[in-house]
C-alpha cells in the first residue's frame, strides 16, 4: 500500500549521526537539540521496513508522550495499522512492530527480539547498566540489532557517561558516540542560547547546554586527588600488609583490596559467587594477614566463620554513620596521597561518588544504578592500617607466623 508520512528533515548534526553510526550509538546532547524527534524517525524508519523495534523511556509519563506523536505521525496507515493501546504496542501492515517500554519495569521487554532499541534520555534511567544489559542488550541478539542512546548528560561517570559514552569515544566493538551541544541545532536562536548562559550557574549550563557533564566539583574525594591515587596500570603483587574486603553475592560484587606496607594496592580480586565459595577464598586469602570485612546482614555468619581458623578477621557494620566516617576516611588518605590503587573500576568508581547534603551534613554516595564494591573494599583497607593490631605469635606446632613485620 501506498502511504504519505510527513517525518522531519534531520538538521545538520543529525545527518552527522546518520551518516557516522554504528552498531551501538551514544549521542550526549544539549537541551532542545531534537533527540527525541530524531530517535522516533529511528523506530518508524525501521517499523516500515517490516522490523520489530522498541523504544525505551525512563518514566511512563516520557513514554507516554512519545506514544502519542508516534501514534499521530503514523495515522495515514488509518485501519491497516494494527494499535494496541494496553501493550503500547503499534503494528504496520508489512509486519514491522513499536514496542513501547517504561524503564521503570524494563523486565517487562524480557523475551522480545527487536532489530532496533531507541533509549531516551539514558542518562535519567534508574538503573541503566542493569536496564542494558539484563534486558535490553539481550533482545538485540537474534537479528543483530542496534541500538540509540539519546541523553542530555546527568553526571559524569555516570552509567551513560562514565561507560556507554567512552566505549563510543574509543570505538569499541561497533560503538559510536558524539557530543551535540544545543547550538549544533540551527532551529535554535543563538541569543536564546546566550540569555540562558547569563540566568544559569555555569555548571548548569555547561550541562544543559552543552553536554558537557559536571566533573571534578560535585567529587567529595578531589578529583585531582583521584587521578593521583589511580596511577598503577596493576596491583603491585608486593606482599599484602592488610585486606580491606566488600562482600557481595549476585547482584554487586564482592571485592577484595590488600595493601602493602607503603599502602600501594598489592592485589585486588572481584568476583560473583555463592557464599561457599566466597568463604572458601577469603580464607584463603587472609591467612596471618589482618583483614576487615563488611559484616552487615549476611556477612556477619561469614565473618564468624572465618574468625574460627582466621583470628585477625575482624567484622566492620555498615550503618549511616559508620560508612559516613569509612568514606572520610579514604577521602583523606586520598588527599594527603597515602595510597595508590590500580586504574580501571577503582577509578570509575571513585570518580562516580558524589556528595549530598542531608541537613547540614555532606553525605558521600555512588549514583543510582552505579557499583561501590571497589570504593568501600577500598575504604575498609585504608581504616585496616589504622586499626590493625600487634601481629600474633603462635604457639610452638602452630603453622609460622607469615604476617612477618619487621616494623613492630
Amino acid at each position: 500500500m501506498h502511504v504519505d508520512l510527513t517525518l522531519p528533515q534531520p538538521h545538520e548534526a543529525q545527518r552527522q549521526i546518520l551518516d557516522e553510526r554504528g552498531r551501538h550509538n551514544v549521542v550526549m546532547c544539549g537541551r532542545r537539540w531534537g533527540k527525541t524527534l530524531i530517535g522516533q524517525s529511528l523506530v518508524i524508519d525501521a517499523a516500515i521496513r517490516g522490523l520489530p523495534t522498541a523504544w525505551f523511556s525512563p518514566s511512563y509519563p516520557m513514554m507516554t508522550d512519545v506514544w502519542r506523536t508516534i501514534r499521530q505521525t503514523l495515522a495515514p496507515f488509518g485501519k491497516a495499522m494494527e494499535i494496541s493501546v494496553a501493550d503500547r504496542r503499534i503494528i504496520l501492515p508489512g509486519g514491522g512492530i513499536i514496542d513501547f517500554w517504561s524503564l521503570d519495569s524494563a523486565n517487562t521487554a524480557r523475551g522480545r527480539k527487536y532489530a532496533r532499541a531507541v533509549v531516551d534520555e539514558a542518562a535519567y534511567v534508574r538503573d541503566l547498566e542493569s536496564a542494558w544489559t539484563r534486558v535490553i542488550r539481550p533482545t538485540l541478539t537474534d537479528l543483530r540489532g542496534d541500538s540509540f542512546f539519546f541523553s542530555t548528560p546527568r553526571e559524569a561517570h555516570d552509567y551513560f557517561y562514565g561507560t556507554l559514552f567512552q566505549r563510543g569515544k574509543e570505538k569499541l566493538r561497533g560503538w559510536r558516540s558524539w557530543a551535540m551541544p544545543t547550538e549544533t541545532n540551527p532551529f535554535i536562536d543563538p541569543e536564546e542560547i546566550e540569555d540562558a548562559r547569563h540566568d544559569m550557574p555555569e555548571a548548569a549550563f555547561r550541562n544543559e547546554y552543552m553536554a558537557d557533564p559536571a566533573e571534578a566539583s560535585s567529587s567529595p574525594f578531589g578529583w585531582d586527588a583521584i587521578e593521583r591515587a589511580c596511577c598503577l596500570d596493576a596491583p603491585t603483587l608486593t606482599d599484602v600488609h592488610v585486606w580491606g574486603i566488600d562482600l557481595a553475592k549476585s547482584v554487586d560484587w564482592t571485592v577484595c583490596v590488600g595493601l602493602d606496607r607503603a599502602g600501594d594496592c598489592a592485589a585486588m580480586q572481584r568476583w560473583q559467587s555463592n557464599w561457599r565459595n566466597t568463604t572458601a577464598r577469603i580464607k584463603a586469602m587472609t591467612r596471618h594477614r589482618y583483614a576487615l570485612i563488611d559484616s552487615t546482614g549476611v556477612g556477619d555468619p561469614i565473618v564468624e566463620q572465618l574468625q574460627t581458623t582466621s583470628p585477625l578477621v575482624e567484622g566492620f557494620t555498615f550503618t549511616s554513620q559508620s560508612r559516613q566516617s569509612l568514606l572520610e576516611g579514604l577521602a583523606v588518605a586520598l588527599q594527603c596521597g597515602e595510597i595508590r590503587v590500580p586504574r580501571g573500576p577503582m577509578e570509575a568508581e571513585l570518580k562516580s561518588f558524589r556528595h549530598e547534603y542531608s541537613g547540614r551534613r555532606m553525605r558521600y554516595a555512588a549514583p543510582s544504578g552505579m557499583h561501590d564494591d571497589c570504593v568501600m573494599a577500598l575504604a575498609l583497607a585504608v581504616r585496616a592500617r589504622t586499626t590493625r593490631p600487634s601481629p600474633v605469635v603462635f604457639d610452638a606446632g602452630d603453622e609460622p607466623n607469615e604476617w612477618d613485620d619487621d616494623d613492630d
